[in-house]
C-alpha cells in the first residue's frame, strides 16, 4: 500500500471536460498523473461508487463546502477519484455541482487504486473492483498525508480533516 513520502504511482486517470480549452477537447480527456500533479498541492479523495448513499451525500459534498477554504490554505486542486468511467464521473459531478471546486476522475479500470493498494473488493455486492475510501494530500507528486478509511466507515477521509492538514503543511 502507497504510505506517506511515496511518489505517486505513474499512469493517468481519466476526466470529463465541459469546455473545450487549454488543448482539452469537450468529453473524456485523460491526464498523466506525474504531470497533473507537477508543481502542485494536490488533495485528493476517493471512494467506492458515484452515485452511492455516503459518497453523494458526505463524501463530495464535503469538498465542495470546504473548496475556498481548501484554497485558502494553498491547496491548487481538489480531486475525487473512483473506479467509474469519465463519463459517469461527469454527470456526477453536475449532479453535485462541483464546477470549479472538485475535479471527478475516473479511474474505469481500477489502474490507479490497484497501483496505490488501495483496493476495496465489493464483489460480493455485484459492485467488483472499487477504490478504498480514503484522502490524501500530495505535494509535486509525492504523498504528505494518507488517511485510510475502514471498511464502512467515514470518520478521517473527510474535508474538514483535510483542510486541517493543509493547514499544519502551508
Amino acid at each position: 500500500m502507497i504510505k506517506v513520502g511515496d511518489k505517486l504511482p505513474a499512469g493517468s486517470l481519466s476526466e470529463f471536460v465541459e469546455v473545450e480549452g487549454n488543448g482539452c477537447s469537450i468529453g473524456p480527456n485523460a491526464f498523466d498523473i506525474a504531470k497533473a500533479t507537477a508543481g502542485k498541492k494536490v488533495a485528493i479523495f476517493a471512494l467506492p461508487g458515484a452515485f452511492t448513499p455516503t459518497c453523494s451525500a458526505k463524501h463530495v459534498p464535503g469538498y465542495v463546502e470546504q473548496a475556498a477554504a481548501l484554497k485558502a490554505a494553498g491547496i491548487d486542486e481538489v480531486w475525487c477519484i473512483s473506479v467509474n468511467d469519465a463519463f459517469v464521473m461527469g454527470a456526477w459531478g453536475r449532479d453535485l455541482h462541483v464546477a470549479g471546486k472538485v475535479r471527478m476522475m475516473a479511474d474505469g479500470s481500477a489502474d490507479f487504486s490497484k497501483a496505490t493498494g488501495l483496493t476495496l473488493d465489493l464483489n460480493a455486492r455485484g459492485m467488483g473492483l472499487r477504490s478504498n475510501r480514503y484522502s490524501m494530500l500530495v505535494v509535486d507528486g509525492v504523498v504528505k498525508t494518507l488517511n485510510v478509511e475502514a471498511p464502512g466507515k467515514f470518520e478521517v477521509s473527510d474535508a474538514g480533516t483535510m483542510l486541517t492538514q493543509a493547514k499544519s503543511l502551508a
